[in-house]
């Protein structure tokens, strides 16, 4: 373990604490004397369980929910940024714990791109918070193609296989703290992180175990930090941020801790095809017949 991981894991922890807390103190002032649901039921726990174990294992989260969302209708499409990156935010810090703890990366490296990526979602959640209905569905169609597109690439071995190194010096270390950066911003779209990520790293030439650390710990320092602003402008649906959360802190720990390692190719073309289906779908929502006048109104 580097000097570094230390002090990330307890600056990851401190952030943690202070993410319930103000959720909390948000949330609560939002929903006191509105009769608003709190609580959210079985089908958001269970898809926080199951998105958040398959996340640990390198599958990722953001587009896999999001194409559940839009499957069965249950979040407007433009709360779908705001849900994925305050419920996931917590398996995600959970995750980071595990790897910055486990796998060696040079500190400078790891502190500089994880730092990049807060400050581009930071910027980048203040965007997509102010951003209209059909924007967003168009951003999001856009993203989750993307998100297919490098499934396939996963699947068809075409992801570079990297290097051997752990650090990033140089010219090589600037384009990395600049790509994150952008992934950051990206991720407040519903952009996932972790496949960009990798490409990236494996790119630059460094061993591909390097990316878990610096995607997760990326995730998990920016998606806190993203989430606040759109739960502090109510632009999330609590329910469902709430159960993803509640589920998908054990999702994490058995994959990580039990199962650890599992044939996933399959399950990666299931993916495939349910991302695109999604895309599809708001693509062809940001199409339809504008609604009446007011729904077109920032979200």
């Amino acid at each position: 373990m580097s000097f570094a991981a230390p002090i990330l894991l307890g600056a990851l922890l401190a952030l943690a604490l202070f993410y319930v807390w103000r959720w909390f103190a948000l949330a609560r002032r939002a929903t006191t004397g509105t009769g608003v649901r709190l609580l959210p039921g079985v089908l958001f726990p269970a898809l926080g369980f199951v998105t958040n174990f398959f996340d640990t294992l390198g599958i990722g989260s953001f587009a896999p929910t999001t194409s559940v969302f839009k499957l069965l209708k249950i979040v407007p499409d433009e709360r779908i940024p705001g849900t994925l990156n305050s419920g996931h935010a917590l398996p995600t810090v959970t995750q980071a714990l595990i790897f910055i703890a486990a796998v060696n990366v040079d500190p400078i490296t790891l502190v500089l791109m994880i730092t990049a990526a807060i400050l581009g979602a930071w910027l980048g959640a203040g965007v997509v918070a102010r951003l209209r209905r059909r924007t967003i569905q168009v951003g999001m169609g856009v993203a989750l193609s993307i998100a297919a597109a490098l499934f396939v690439l996963a699947n068809l071995q075409l992801i570079p296989g990297g290097g051997a190194e752990l650090a990033l010096t140089g010219p090589r270390l600037a384009i990395g703290v600049g790509v994150n950066f952008l992934l950051g911003a990206l991720m407040t779209l519903g952009v996932g992180l972790y496949a960009p990520c990798l490409i990236l790293v494996s790119l630059l030439g460094m061993n591909p175990i390097a990316a878990f650390p610096i995607m997760m710990g990326s995730c998990a320092f920016l998606m806190p930090v993203a989430g606040l602003r759109f739960i502090a402008g109510q632009r999330y649906d609590l329910p469902a941020a709430f159960g993803l959360a509640l589920g998908g802190i054990p999702g994490v720990l058995i994959a990580a801790f039990i199962v650890k390692q599992l044939p996933l190719v399959w399950l990666r073309w299931l993916v495939v095809f349910v991302v695109l289906y999604a895309a599809l779908a708001m693509l062809r929502a940001s199409r339809a017949v504008s609604s009446p006048p007011g729904n077109e109104a920032p979200v």
